[in-house]
């Protein structure tokens, strides 16, 4: 039981960051202009920070024991 609530907490915790990472005001501060290697950063950086909320997601849900 102390495993599941510890598996909620950090459940929220991933929803609460990913709601504030992909909200309007910390988004408005990338440079629209920014590249990298010839792409541009602003996506780049989205589909970087999308990414790693998976494999934080991942491994929340694998660490569970049975």
């Amino acid at each position: 039981m102390r495993e599941q609530a510890l598996v909620t907490q950090r459940l929220t915790a991933l929803f609460v960051a990913a709601l504030l990472l992909f909200n309007f005001p910390l988004l408005a501060l990338w440079d629209p202009t920014a590249r990298l290697w010839g792409l541009p950063l602003f996506p780049v950086a989205l589909f970087l920070v999308w990414a790693l909320l998976i494999v934080a997601l991942a491994l929340v849900l694998e660490s569970t024991p049975d």
